[in-house]
C-alpha cells in the first residue's frame, strides 16, 4: 500500500499520546513485509512536525491486525505507554469493535469462549482443546444490532485480546466475517471486499491526567457498512451509555 504519515487522520494528539486511525491493510507495526506501517509512519510524522533528530520514540499500547481498520491510542512517552499497559493489564482499557457476518445470528447476545492456537507454519489460529500445549483463552461477547440481507451486524466486546480472534471465533460458530479471505468464505463473492471488522471506540484513562477520554470512529461509508444506519445504532449506544453512568452516580 502507497501510504505516507500524511494520509493518516490524527484525531487527537497532545504530548503524551496519538490517538489515530488506521487504515485496512495497513500494518500496526513492522512486518517481514516490508509495507510502511503505523508505527513507523507516526514516527516520521513525529520527527518532521517536531524537527528532531534521530528516532523519534512511539510506544505501541495494542495491536489491530493489518486488514481489521479503526481507532488506536499511540504513546508519545515511556511513562504514558507505561500507565497504559498498566490499564489493559487492569482491564481499564476498553475496546469496542463493529463487525458484519455472514448469515442471521439467531441470539440477541451471546459469549463465546475458545482455546486459540497459533501455528507458525502459515500463521493461521486455530480452535483446540483447553488441554493442548500453547492453547490460549479466548473471550468475546457480542450484541446484535441488525440483520440485513442475511448479513447480521455485531457490536463485539473482546474480554481477551488474541490475536485473529474475532475472525476465527465467528467463523468457528458458521457466521465468519465477511470479506474474511483467510477464515471464511469471501472468494464466493463476485466483488472483493475488504474485511468487515472495525475498531470503533476506545476508552480509557489519560495517562498522566487520570481524565475519562473516549475515541469513537465510524467504519467506511461503503458496501457491505452502508445496509445498516451505523449512525443510529452508535447514537442510541451512546445514550444508554451515558444513562449508565449516571445511575452508577446515583
Amino acid at each position: 500500500m502507497d501510504i505516507s504519515y500524511k494520509d493518516l487522520n490524527i484525531i487527537f494528539e497532545d504530548n503524551h499520546i496519538l490517538v489515530v486511525v488506521k487504515p485496512q491493510g495497513v500494518p500496526s507495526q513492522e512486518d517481514s513485509s516490508g509495507d510502511p506501517d503505523m508505527v513507523n509512519l507516526l514516527k516520521q510524522y513525529l520527527k518532521e512536525k517536531y524537527n528532531k533528530p534521530g528516532d523519534a520514540y512511539l510506544g505501541l499500547v495494542h495491536r489491530l491486525d493489518r486488514p481489521t481498520g479503526g481507532v488506536m491510542v499511540f504513546a508519545k512517552t515511556s511513562k504514558a505507554a507505561e500507565r497504559l499497559n498498566e490499564q489493559k493489564e487492569n482491564g481499564n482499557f476498553e475496546k469496542k469493535y463493529l463487525c458484519i457476518v455472514e448469515g442471521e445470528i439467531i441470539y440477541k447476545h451471546g459469549e463465546l469462549k475458545n482455546y486459540l492456537k497459533q501455528y507458525k507454519d502459515n500463521e493461521s489460529i486455530k480452535v483446540v482443546p483447553m488441554a493442548e500445549e500453547g492453547a490460549k483463552e479466548a473471550v468475546l461477547e457480542y450484541n446484535l444490532w441488525d440483520i440485513k440481507n442475511h448479513f447480521s451486524l455485531l457490536q463485539i466486546f473482546l474480554e481477551t485480546g488474541r490475536k485473529h480472534q474475532i475472525r476465527v471465533q465467528m467463523a468457528t460458530i458458521q457466521h465468519p466475517i465477511v470479506g474474511d479471505y483467510r477464515y471464511g468464505n469471501a472468494s464466493k463473492y463476485k466483488m472483493k471486499l475488504p474485511l468487515c471488522l472495525w475498531a470503533y471506540e476506545l476508552k480509557f484513562a489519560h495517562p498522566i491526567s487520570k481524565k475519562p477520554m473516549v475515541f469513537r470512529v465510524y467504519p467506511p461509508e461503503e458496501t457491505p457498512w452502508t445496509l445498516f444506519n451505523i449512525n443510529n445504532f452508535l447514537s442510541i449506544n451512546m445514550k444508554n451509555a451515558k444513562r449508565d453512568e449516571k445511575k452508577d452516580e446515583e
